[in-house]
């Protein structure tokens, strides 16, 4: 019998793909969301040179950009996954590793590379900033965290949301690596769908047009935000 939406439907691997891109969803926002606060405190240190930090962030930048990505993931979840699992089970918690911890290395992974490259995004909006503004705000004794809150920080996201806009869609392909922790994603979700029914085709076709779907969304929301900062400035 020839398979097609129908059996996808009442084998329910439509309700299993759309889990799998719920959760690529979530770790994709929090990987973001994460690597976006490792990016702007980053960044900051690469803007303002400040020493010994700004070496440090160097060699993170460096190194988490020179390795594969899935080479980071790898790393990060085999170099804990066994003392998270012994400490999980003395304290009654084995199942800990097999679940939630999939989920939270994923993010924490993610959040590294997406941080590494986030930093240069932000280092590059303040690099942006004209001179001229801070010091005449300087000069008027501007206090610095208003100085910060009031120039730098619209200026630095009015000119970061294009590159912060590349970063989430490397963000989101990146979340398909994640799978070889064993967290149920969507491309983990099309895999065992695609080995089940020895149906690949159908399988990555669907994860195809909903990582796209995502993508478009994804464009809407950046090119609405980037209109608004935009909107702002000129107020």
């Amino acid at each position: 019998m020839q398979f097609g939406l129908l059996q996808l439907w009442e084998g329910g691997w439509i309700g299993a793909l759309l889990r799998g891109a719920t959760i690529t969803v979530l770790v994709g926002l929090c990987a973001m969301g994460a690597g976006l606060m490792i990016g702007i405190i980053c960044g900051l240190i690469k803007w303002g040179r400040v020493k010994p930090l700004n070496w440090l962030v160097d060699i993170y930048t460096t190194v988490v950009r020179g390795v594969p990505e899935l080479l980071v993931i790898y790393l990060l979840f085999f170099s804990s996954v066994e003392f998270v699992t012994r400490v999980a089970t003395a304290f009654g918690w084995a199942g800990l590793a097999d679940t939630g911890y999939a989920f939270i290395i994923a993010v924490i992974a993610i959040a590294a590379i997406s941080g590494s490259y986030s930093t240069e995004v932000v280092r590059g909006a303040l690099s942006s900033i004209p001179k001229g503004h801070l010091e005449a705000a300087r000069a008027l004794g501007m206090p610095g965290r208003r100085i910060f809150r009031k120039i730098i920080l619209p200026q630095m996201l009015r000119i970061a949301v294009p590159g912060m806009n590349n970063v989430w869609q490397a963000t989101m392909k990146d979340t398909a690596l994640v799978s070889v922790v064993g967290l149920q994603e969507l491309m983990r979700a099309a895999f065992v769908g695609a080995g089940s029914t020895r149906n690949p085709f159908i399988f990555y076709l669907i994860a195809a047009i909903i990582y796209l779907i995502i993508t478009f969304v994804s464009q809407v929301f950046f090119k609405r935000a980037e209109r608004a900062l935009v909107l702002k400035g000129r107020g």
